[in-house]
């Protein structure tokens, strides 16, 4: 291999790493392009074949313009690996630039950044210093055009493509350098891609600028690692503002885009955090109001009143007033403030789903990414799609044989991919299933346990545990480690469908996989909060007349709701799963790579363990490394979104875990991952569209949560329509809303054991006993059966089921439409913008002319004639 040393342009510099004399990688040592792609060689010999690709490969490398540069093994950490740099000079940068159209500043902006805000000085303490959030000025820019150099404003060719453009333009050649000889029929073959895949190389990536916690030594060199660590990747820094821009330019508009939203969302969640601590303070200060509460803590109402056993032989007749802690937590979320937030949330969805847009419309504009179409970069083909796909075919656009997966094939893999989604699926409601048999089968395991109050020995928790409560909490966290085992097992049975499906394109797969994620996701982490709102206590039945999971001799009885309400139950659940994922993410993202960073920490030394070495033992940030951090976030915005009205403190919640989760995310980046390949994005992708779906849903299940799981209809109903008194309070409405039970009727199955019978209980004067439900007493010619209170209270579900859609909705589709997804500002700059660019290119082509007949006059015709063609034969030639 040809070896020689480049001097003097270290900002484009880019490097291989071998562990062989045959072993490469290819990297960046400053800003700009450099991948480094590794092949590990314990001692043994690589086959001729593979020697020839990399021969070849970096043969084309140097043909297509780019520099090579090998540093020995002997200078490595290792001494096994070599490093091969690559250097990519102006010609090259300006070639790509404009094969790819890149938009260049050819104009500074006229336009102001916006006007003096009042009170500017109370944000000053979360701003970060002007130079960090704004690199550099705003331009005006136009698509660079290699025959207009002088169009526009180059004042220094070394820094005029910042480092992401860089970065992308080489990684544009490699992508598409061959790796075959020009004899050679095989023109498939080309690309690092596939030179990654068949083990030529092992990694591909660009090197960082500098260490993150101290400035590049060579000045030439910017240090924009550090001031993004600096700025913005430490957890002191919370409370400021991120660099947008900054992240832009050294990791480009994909990355920019991610963190640009999760800023705006948890910005966002301040306003639903907010108004939700005002619900839930409501629900505090009306503690002592409650009327409903204090008629269950009465001894001499709740007291004297004697509720049916809860389960078959082990539960016993119970008195309403041991249930006093539990109605007193139920007040806290379950108060008229709950329908104030439920549809506060469904209109702050609308709102952050449109301003979402307008910030997208105002980035994509100052990213220059308004003409950006998406099929430049997203729409290649996938090396594995080329080397899966042994069948070609002509393509009517190129007259090209490409490769093809037929018809038969394609369904094929396609219905049993949808058969592998279907059965898991299908798993997670089993594994549901065996939740609600555990509950079923604890709770009156718990209820015998607890009988005697043994719990009441442990002190200040003793008196608060019930045998409800702890069924509930058991059953959460053991439903919560079921979805981190199914969702650890469904990523990689996820990616081998997917990558079995064979997508054409990077977009194609990242859509279905996301798809396929997202569907098991929501099932996995939602089921269970689905099954307590919408289904626990719905089919119980009554006294006499049960209902059982498996047919009555399965004895597993169905589940009835805490006497506090099932809305204090939902809120468990949510809680659990919700703050369970939280923390267990947390400690993935950020202890798991501490523990790493300080083990290769222990062998990082100055001197001889080298920059691009360095790199190299950092985490790869693979294709799919965005994908998982908006899953983990949407996930989170259903949690915040389709069972809110359970649990107003949600937003809250999530507020705090976002501080944490960009920084992390931030730290992430900046110090325990390789500097990924910039990539362009205008928007958030099909992302966009899930969220648009969950918020959709979110106003049913609101609407739902709030009518059938929270008390709130029927102590309206009873408020308003059967309250027998002058004035219209709450009083009595405990012994409406219980039904009466003749316990001579309880058939033997469901007879307590007499065991289970407490002292107080003498059935000599107690006949009858009390439950849930609506139905007429025993003796009535319709006994048992549901009374007219029943159907009005479900009417008037209904009835606010309707309205409460309808009104959130109009409100929403009222708010979409009066706010413009593009702002007026980012309109009149675009129509500016292109005017500029019109009126620029035109007086440049008349200037150009008149130098061209003025010199005419001046030059001999020939020459000039000549002197075109030769610079038109150059240009040529390189394109």
């Amino acid at each position: 291999m040809e070896m020689r040393r480049i001097t003097g342009k270290a900002r484009d510099e880019t490097l291989i790493e071998m562990k062989s004399a045959m072993d490469s990688q290819i990297g960046e040592e400053c800003n700009g392009h450099s991948l480094n792609n590794s092949i590990e060689d314990r001692g043994t010999q690589l086959p001729g074949h593979t020697e020839e690709r990399r021969r070849e490969f970096e043969a084309n490398l140097k043909k297509a313009g780019l520099e090579l540069e090998t540093e020995d093994k002997s200078d490595s950490d290792d001494l096994k690996t070599y490093f091969l740099k690559i250097h990519a000079p102006w010609e090259v940068l300006a070639t790509y630039a404009d094969v790819l159209k890149i938009k260049v500043p050819f104009k500074e902006s006229d336009i102001p950044h916006g006007q003096d805000v009042p009170l500017e000085w109370l944000s000053r303490p979360f701003r970060l210093p002007e130079k960090v959030m704004r690199p550099q000025p705003d331009y005006f820019t136009s698509p660079f055009d290699k025959d207009k150099i002088d169009f526009f404003l180059i004042k220094n060719r070394d820094t005029f493509f910042p480092p992401s453009t860089r970065n992308r333009i080489v990684y544009y050649i490699l992508s598409r350098c061959p790796y075959y000889k020009e004899d050679c029929k095989e023109t498939d073959k080309k690309g690092i891609k596939r030179l990654l895949n068949n083990g030529t190389y092992t990694s591909a990536f660009p090197l960082h600028d500098c260490r993150y916690w101290e400035r590049n030594t060579n000045e030439q060199c910017e240090s924009e690692r550090y001031h993004l660590y600096k700025n913005w990747a430490r957890f002191l820094c919370f409370y400021k503002e991120q660099p947008l821009n900054l992240i832009r330019k050294y990791y480009g508009e994909k990355i920019g885009i991610y963190f640009a939203w999760l800023g705006f969302y948890t910005e966002m969640l301040f306003f639903a955090a907010v108004m939700g601590v005002i619900c839930f303070t409501y629900g505090v200060l009306s503690y002592d109001d409650n009327l409903t509460s204090k008629e269950i803590c009465d001894p001499s109402i709740g007291g004297s009143i004697v509720m049916c056993p809860l389960c078959d032989k082990k539960c016993s007749y119970w008195k309403l007033n041991s249930t006093c802690l539990s109605s007193w937590q139920s007040h806290l979320f379950d108060n008229e403030g709950t329908v104030f937030f439920a549809m506060f949330m469904g209109i702050w969805v609308t709102l952050f789903l449109e301003f979402w847009k307008r910030r997208q419309a105002q980035l994509e504009y100052e990213w220059d990414l308004v003409d950006f179409e998406e099929e430049q970069q997203q729409l290649q083909i996938r090396p594995e799609f080329e080397t899966r796909c042994t069948d070609q075919r002509l393509n009517q656009i190129t007259q090209e044989m490409e490769p093809y997966l037929p018809l038969p094939k394609k369904c094929g893999r396609f219905c049993l991919s949808s058969v592998t989604v279907l059965f898991w699926m299908l798993l997670i409601v089993a594994c549901i299933t065996g939740v609600i048999v555990y509950r079923l089968a604890v709770y009156a395991a718990f209820a015998s346990i607890m009988k005697d109050s043994p719990t009441k020995k442990i002190h200040l928790v003793g008196s608060l545990i019930t045998p409800q409560l702890a069924t509930s909490v058991t059953a959460s966290f053991i439903n919560f480690v079921i979805i981190m085992i199914l969702n650890f097992f469904y990523e990689r049975v996820a990616i081998w469908i997917t990558d079995m499906e064979i997508p054409k394109t990077h977009l194609e797969y990242e859509n279905k996989l996301t798809m396929k994620m997202f569907l098991f996701q929501f099932v996995n982490y939602y089921s269970s909060c689905f099954y307590v709102a919408f289904f626990k206590g719905k089919f119980v039945g009554y006294p006499g007349n049960y209902t059982y999971m498996f047919g009555k001799y399965s004895r597993l009885r169905n589940e009835e709701c805490d006497p506090g309400g099932c809305l204090i139950e939902l809120t468990t659940q949510l809680v659990i799963v919700m703050t369970g994922k939280q923390v267990c993410g947390n400690i993935q993202e950020a202890l798991l790579p501490l523990l790493r960073n300080w083990w290769c920490s222990r062998k990082a030394r100055k001197d001889q363990y080298s920059r691009w070495e360095q790199d190299h033992d950092l985490q790869n940030f693979s294709q799919l490394g965005l994908f998982y951090e908006y899953l983990e976030m949407v996930i989170q915005f259903g949690f915040i979104t389709l069972f809110v009205a359970s649990f107003p403190l949600a937003p809250l919640l999530a507020l705090c875990n976002n501080i944490l989760e960009v920084r992390v995310d931030a730290w992430k980046f900046t110090t325990q991952f390789r500097r990924p390949v910039a990539a362009k994005a205008h928007n958030i992708g099909a992302w966009q569209e899930i969220l648009n779906v969950v918020a959709i849903l979110s106003v049913v299940t609101n609407a739902f949560i709030v009518s059938f799981t929270s008390d709130m209809i029927p102590r309206l109903v009873y408020l308003y329509a059967y309250h027998h008194g002058s004035e219209a309070t709450m009083s009595g409405y405990i012994n409406n809303s219980l039904s009466v039970y003749d316990i001579s009727q309880i058939p033997l199955l469901s007879t307590p054991e007499e065991g289970a019978i407490p002292a107080w209980f003498n059935s000599s004067f107690i006949t009858t006993c009390r439950y849930r439900d609506y139905r007429y007493p025993p003796g009535h010619q319709r006994q048992y059966s549901h009374t007219m209170q029943f159907w009005h209270i479900l009417a008037a579900k209904l009835a606010f089921i309707i309205i409460m859609e309808h009104v959130v909705f109009v409100v929403k589709f009222f708010v979409a439409w009066l706010i413009p997804d593009v702002p007026s500002e980012v309109k009149a700059r675009i129509k500016r913008e292109r005017y500029l660019i019109q009126e620029y290119l035109h007086n440049y082509e008349v200037e150009k002319l008149k130098i061209q007949l003025s010199q005419s006059f001046i030059i001999e015709p020939k020459p000039e004639v000549c002197t075109a063609t030769d610079k038109h034969g150059v240009l040529s030639e390189c394109l």
